[in-house]
């Protein structure tokens, strides 16, 4: 019987934007990248700075990221798309929030702010993570490893197990509720041929060239409520998963594991997973 195996690689350029869906990815410390896009290496802040997110902002799920030779285009609904060239560090540098880090970023100018008003309706700007100055993963979690992120939430990597979300459609089919989507979760690595939730138990992760390590279920929030095609805000998948997915510890509903790399490589769909401790 096949053994688990790479089922999709997403990268998240704009945090809150659409996924791009990868057959194959370099796997940095920070997280999945192809060239020069990274994961979540854009944010959009507010006036004062602090990111926005789909959570108060669902729009940013109709923001869809490309990868366009060396440069990444943005696409919306109101408007020609933005193109933006990572090779080029804007000149201007700010600080900007992310939950409760204070990091410094690049704004990338007047006209993509203009951009990114239009597509989503209210004052805002685009910025570019400064990666000169590293945005430590929680050591309560990350330990020692020196994990660090971009503007991600908290952590490099997004893992899940496609059995898992076969298991809750399964419950919301029993309720009569429509099955979800796994982009409802924003994983960065989808794996299949586990069972469900055995991603919670796993000490590592070891798959094409690169070694993963698990340290923190993924509290989830009300971005999973929202349509990724439509933007639309529904109830599910939140009720349902308090059912049987509350942590006490983590005092939330979790799904997923939040993982940091201990070993960077390159990762394609169809690669077989491991264990090096043995315990997949």
């Amino acid at each position: 019987m096949p053994g688990p195996r790479i089922a999709a690689l997403l990268l998240y350029p704009l945090k809150g934007g659409r996924g791009v869906a990868l057959d194959s990815a370099r796997v940095d410390v920070t997280g999945l990248a192809a060239g020069a896009v990274a994961d979540r290496r854009w944010m959009v802040v507010d006036r004062q700075g602090r990111f926005v997110s789909q959570r108060e902002t669902p729009e940013l799920a109709l923001i869809v990221p490309a990868l366009d030779g060396d440069a990444l285009r943005l696409t919306g609904r109101d408007g020609g798309p933005l193109s933006i060239d990572p090779a080029r560090t804007p000149p201007h540098a700010r600080d900007v929030v992310v939950w409760r880090d204070t990091v410094r970023a690049h704004d990338e100018g007047d006209e993509a702010a203009r951009w990114i008003t239009r597509e989503l309706g209210r004052d805002a700007r685009l910025v570019r993570f400064d990666a000169s100055l590293p945005r430590v993963c929680n050591p309560e979690f990350a330990g020692d490893s020196g994990a660090h992120t971009l503007f991600a939430d908290a952590y490099p990597l997004l893992v899940i197990g496609s059995a898992s979300l076969a298991h809750l459609n399964e419950r919301l089919a029993r309720k009569g509720a429509a099955p979800l989507p796994m982009n409802r979760f924003r994983p960065n690595i989808v794996i299949d041929g586990l069972e469900p939730h055995v991603e919670d138990r796993v000490a590592t992760i070891a798959a094409g060239t690169s070694v993963l390590k698990p340290v923190k279920a993924c509290t989830r929030c009300r971005v999973t409520t929202t349509d990724q095609a439509t933007a639309a805000v529904g109830r599910e998948p939140l009720p349902t998963l308090a059912e049987y997915r509350y942590d006490a510890r983590l005092a939330g509903v979790t799904f997923g594991m939040n993982a940091i790399v201990t070993k960077p490589g390159t990762l394609r769909v169809g690669d077989a997973v491991s264990s090096p401790a043995g315990n997949t």
